[in-house]
């Protein structure tokens, strides 16, 4: 049984403080989930067991039990090459996501063959009542459509996300940082004419001016337009 096998191997790959440090990073994961194997030996078994015939097997056990069966499973569909058949595992599976490591670990490599169609499952995603498919959407618009991709537009879809969710938050603040960091002239209107929510605009600015991606006058301007409250 393929879930047992993989089961099997987390706990012999187990590394109890990685878990304990694990566990401190993610508080929304219950501790007793956590196995505590680290991602390169993740990424290693998942690409293993995508190729076995009895994966449909492990991929329809959900919700798995362990936080650590959730990333095989992410990192598992990120290696399916047809576009169809990894859209649908990614819904699958998108509303059992839980933490934040899973959904920003999940990232289908066939999906940059397949831009023009994915942006209406990421504007389907952005408008999801789950905090974690809104997350991932977002994610895939940063990943996907910030550089030679971009549109004008697409900026809008992220600035009309609101939310009082942490985690789609800080996704939103990730999402123009990086923004201004590959398509500064277009999106420093958003920031000058304060469209996002206080708290996302000051994240977007602290995230800002600690990338290396920026220059130093720009982060000065960036500064400067920080909401006090």
């Amino acid at each position: 049984m393929i879930i047992e096998e993989i089961r099997e191997e987390l706990f012999r790959l187990q590394d109890e403080k990685y878990r304990d440090f694990q566990v401190k990073l993610m508080p929304t994961v219950d501790p007793d989930t956590a196995i505590g194997v680290r991602t390169p030996e993740l990424r290693k078994l998942a690409k293993q067991v995508i190729r076995r015939e009895d994966i449909e097997e492990f991929l329809r056990d959900l919700p798995h039990r362990y936080f650590d069966e959730n990333q095989i499973h992410a990192f598992a569909v990120s290696e399916i090459k047809d576009y169809e058949k990894c859209l649908e595992e990614v819904k699958r599976f998108l509303p059992y996501v839980d933490n934040w490591a899973t959904c920003d670990q999940m990232s289908p490599k066939v999906f940059r063959k397949h831009k023009e169609e994915l942006l209406a499952e990421i504007r389907n995603w952005i408008r999801s009542e789950h905090p974690y498919t809104v997350r991932f959407g977002l994610g895939m618009l940063m990943q996907h459509y910030l550089d030679e991709d971009f549109d004008p537009a697409f900026p809008e879809l992220a600035v009309g996300v609101r939310s009082e969710e942490y985690y789609i938050n800080m996704m939103i603040a990730w999402y123009f940082a990086t923004a201004l960091a590959k398509q500064y002239e277009t999106v420093i209107p958003y920031i000058e004419q304060r469209r996002l929510d206080v708290w996302v605009h000051n994240k977007t600015i602290q995230k800002s001016v600690e990338s290396c991606r920026i220059s130093p006058e720009r982060k000065e301007y960036l500064k400067s337009l920080k909401i006090r409250r």
